[in-house]
């Protein structure tokens, strides 16, 4: 559990930690892996969110997935991308994040994944949260701590006799 002078500090730029659906690159579904590619190769993302035609999320598609099914026997042969679909390759099974979601369970998850992406009503495609932006809040936090309060060890605490009076 975060306490809570640890919890009001991540949270003191809670508002940075969303980047809105429109700032996001992405591609959908029905796209041909070339254009993916395309993509991917000008954002210089590892991986982006796939939308269908509602703006829901449906998948993740990254570099990796793209460039397998360039690979023939014995070639690379980029004109294989022009026969598939980003949904015939895109990852499907992935973690989503939605407002119930804790600032604990956000930390936990970035462990493992570099963006989370963030869902509405309907898996509707609100943004994302990145790795980065839950970093610079913990970075905050452990500058910010000890300047703002007093920190005491509970072994510290047990050794020191408090008079009230």
């Amino acid at each position: 559990m975060i306490g809570p002078v640890c919890e009001e500090i991540l949270l003191r730029k809670k508002e940075d930690f969303l980047i809105p659906a429109e700032k996001i690159a992405n591609v959908m579904d029905i796209n041909p892996l070339s254009h993916a590619f395309l993509v991917l190769s000008k954002v210089k993302y590892s991986k982006i969110p796939v939308l269908d035609r509602e703006e829901k999320i449906v998948g993740l598609i990254g570099l990796s997935e793209i460039v397998d099914q360039m690979f023939d026997l014995d070639a690379i042969d980029p004109d294989n991308l022009n026969d598939k679909t980003v949904a015939d390759v895109m990852e499907t099974d992935f973690v989503t994040v939605d407002e119930s979601n804790t600032l604990e369970d956000l930390l936990h998850l970035a462990i493992d994944h570099a963006f989370l992406p963030v869902v509405g009503k309907d898996r509707h495609f609100v943004g994302i949260i990145t790795r980065r932006e839950l970093l610079k809040a913990v970075n905050r936090l452990v500058h910010d701590l000890e300047q703002e309060n007093l920190i005491i060890s509970k072994k510290d605490l047990s050794k020191t006799k408090i008079e009230v009076g």
